[in-house]
């Protein structure tokens, strides 16, 4: 599982937008047709959790593994 440093460079190495700064990170990225997809990241260093992973990276993300691993 990734942990939240790669899950920031994979939003930084994507195109995502970063707005706004608290004690998490919030990104936004708008898409071709016009939806924008949101994800907020934690500032801690460790490992996201398997399930939580999965929603993030199918509900937030909208990419597959292999995408993600190569952005990383």
């Amino acid at each position: 599982m990734p942990n939240w440093r790669e899950l920031k460079r994979f939003c930084d190495n994507d195109g995502w937008e970063c707005y706004k700064v608290t004690d998490h990170y919030f990104y936004r990225k708008r898409l071709p047709n016009g939806d924008i997809l949101f994800t907020k990241i934690s500032m801690g260093s460790g490992e996201i959790h398997k399930n939580l992973w999965q929603k993030i990276r199918n509900r937030q993300l909208h990419v597959t593994q292999e995408y993600f691993n190569s952005k990383i």
